[in-house]
């Protein structure tokens, strides 16, 4: 191919000169682009934009027209592009920067770095953000447990190594504190790398994400991606995308178990719909997109173990008006192992971490996974609080005094085990006072047995709030 038809882009490969087109149409982040006779652009390659005064844009094919014209979404903000700019072809998806570069860095969607350090290295790895997920064929039959120290979920909701975890929760009941905890109480004792996609953050939320792991000492091993709330859609659609590529590089090339965790994954189908609206599709169920289903799957799928290491999820994920019936959130919840359900009613009586021990589930809850006594006091603790929940109603109208003794010993038991469950986060210790606790699984296993077989029946209820393992329980009753 002569020299001069051709046009290096990004230090990328040559492309083609007749791959190059013009902007024809702006309407906010979707753009109508127009090539002279010749290939058009594939779907999901990147195309880049002059917008001129030395700046570029990125924007990503969703349509094609007729034979001559894409349409396509920006991934940057269209602010004074003007018709007839020059447009030219990637020959490919979007490609970013990844490896032990991107290590202690913010980027965006497209591997730009934003934390004002100087730019990634030239000679950094590069991969693409749309990738074909793992045969199901490599991956492995048994995961184990991803122990987090918080004592309710290890009980109710254990979380798979390699698996796939959401915090369900309407606005306000701790989502974020929660996914920030487990940040601090993993990457601490966790020596593999984490991937945290901000998905619609606030900038507010992004900057003290940064300033505390550069407190705590784990930047070095975490990578942040934002999508921020302030950006076009398509940028918070393709973050997730842009934080699975850098985690799957770590987990195939350099062998390393990865914490991948995703604030908030309802904002990526949020965009999702926005997208969809913006590119002329007719809306489906509640206004949602029609390929609601298909994005969802297609992001879950690539979250997985290959050869004995790991993509571990966790992610946060909006209730719009506390409707779990929602279809955003029916489907992600089909794609999650553990479920992680968040109670206003609970949050309201300052049981935190507010987290539902009825509605919270686990596929890993079952005796052959967890062994037999874990399954067995998980779900006399269940059983417990449900009865417990039961007599509520009774309670309120007569009195706990009308009930038998019998009723009367189990609901001061689930009163005692609701308390126990609580816990001091260390990211809320500013706030409170109170330093956070890490419980290991065996602690929270004993306190349980012990309050259920009545041995701490003649312990105030008020000495099992906010507290770690038993041992805290027992000092302060005798502080008391």
């Amino acid at each position: 191919m002569p020299e001069d038809t051709q046009t290096l882009i990004d230090g990328g490969p040559p492309v083609d000169a007749s791959a190059a087109g013009s902007v024809s149409a702006v309407r906010g982040a979707v753009l109508d682009v127009r090539f002279a006779e010749g290939r058009l652009p594939a779907i999901e390659e990147a195309l880049i934009v002059d917008k001129g005064a030395g700046e570029q844009i990125y924007a990503e094919v969703q349509a094609h027209l007729d034979r001559n014209t894409i349409r396509a979404l920006a991934l940057q903000s269209t602010v004074g592009l003007s018709r007839g700019r020059p447009v030219r072809a990637a020959g490919g998806p979007i490609e970013i920067s990844v490896g032990d570069a991107t290590l202690g860095r913010v980027i965006d969607v497209v591997g730009q770095v934003g934390d004002n350090g100087p730019p990634l290295p030239e000679d950094s790895p590069r991969r693409a953000i749309h990738r074909t997920p793992p045969p199901l064929a490599q991956r492995p039959r048994d995961a184990g447990i991803f122990q987090t120290g918080i004592k309710i979920v290890d009980l109710l909701t254990p979380i798979a190594q390699g698996g796939k975890a959401a915090m369900f929760g309407g606005a306000g009941v701790g989502k974020t504190v929660l996914v920030m905890e487990l940040i601090h109480a993993m990457v601490s004792a966790y020596q593999g790398v984490s991937v945290f996609a901000g998905i619609g953050e606030r900038s507010r939320e992004g900057h003290e994400m940064l300033v505390d792991m550069r407190q705590s000492g784990v930047l070095d091993r975490t990578v942040l991606v934002y999508g921020q709330m302030n950006e076009p859609p398509g940028a918070r659609w393709r973050v997730p995308l842009t934080a699975l590529t850098i985690a799957e590089y770590f987990r195939d090339e350099k062998r390393r178990n990865v914490l991948l965790l995703m604030d908030n994954v309802f904002r990526f189908v949020q965009a999702g719909a926005e997208v969809s609206g913006l590119l002329g599709r007719l809306p489906s169920r509640v206004g949602y997109q029609p390929t609601l289903a298909s994005e969802v799957a297609a992001l879950h799928e690539r979250i997985a173990s290959v050869g004995g290491v790991a993509v571990t999820a966790i992610e946060a994920v909006y209730v719009p008006a506390d409707d779990f019936t929602d279809p955003a959130v029916t489907t992600i919840a089909s794609h999650v192992d553990s479920m992680v359900v968040l109670s206003r009613q609970m949050a309201a009586e300052g049981m935190y971490p507010a987290i539902d021990p009825i509605a919270s589930s686990s596929v890993l809850l079952d005796p052959l996974v967890v062994g037999e006594e874990h399954a067995r006091v998980a779900t006399e603790v269940r059983r417990v609080i449900e009865r417990y929940r039961e007599l509520q109603d009774v309670i309120a109208l007569l009195g706990v005094e009308e009930l038998g003794a019998e009723d009367r010993k189990l609901v001061d038991r689930a009163r005692r085990l609701q308390r126990f469950l609580t816990q001091p986060f260390a990211v809320t210790e500013a706030f409170t006072g109170t330093p956070g606790r890490s419980v290991p699984l065996a602690d929270t296993l004993e306190g349980c047995r012990a309050i259920l077989s009545g041995a701490c029946d003649h312990w105030r209820e008020s000495s099992f709030y906010m507290v770690g393992s038993l041992d805290d329980v027992r000092r302060k009753e005798e502080a008391a």
